[in-house]
């Protein structure tokens, strides 16, 4: 079941991330792709207030995020998105503790995960990591190990 994640919503509660920091967008959608990786799983995270000239959409492998331009809230976005999914919405999960998103998700019949509950998970999944164990025991970054990894031709799933 694929996820759309209300950004700004979930980096608070995940620690060590905080909105106030420039690059708290990034270094979520890093951590999704991770999740995404070990999990298989799909997701559309939203974000407020993009800056001009950025592009309106990046594609990052399992995750797509979504930047919302002033005029529009990614609280917005989410609904809209659940409107254009039409029944299918009841075919994924969103992720706010908002409670307005929550509720249009129900109304659209999707499942609805509140962001510390999905922090949480995400983390645990995270945490669990062998590449992740791996690169906190060396004191290597992901992208680090990856790099490495790549090197000495070991496949990523290993």
């Amino acid at each position: 079941m694929p996820f759309i994640i209300d950004g700004h919503n979930l980096i608070p509660k995940i620690p060590g991330l905080n909105l106030s920091e420039i690059d708290d967008e990034m270094r979520l959608v890093e951590m999704l792709q991770e999740y995404c990786r070990l999990t298989r799983k799909q997701v559309e995270v939203f974000f407020d207030n993009a800056p001009p000239g950025q592009p309106r959409a990046r594609n990052f492998g399992n995750v797509i995020a979504r930047f919302v331009r002033s005029g529009q809230t990614a609280d917005q976005a989410i609904r809209d998105k659940l409107h254009r999914l039409g029944g299918e919405a009841r075919n994924w999960t969103v992720v706010s503790s908002d409670h307005q998103v929550q509720a249009a998700a129900r109304a659209a019949r999707a499942a609805v995960v509140p962001a510390e509950t999905f922090s949480r998970q995400m983390r645990e999944i995270l945490d669990s990591s062998p590449r992740r164990s791996a690169a906190a025991d060396n004191g290597l970054s992901t992208e680090e190990v990856d790099d490495w990894m790549k090197i000495f031709g070991l496949d990523q799933e290993e």
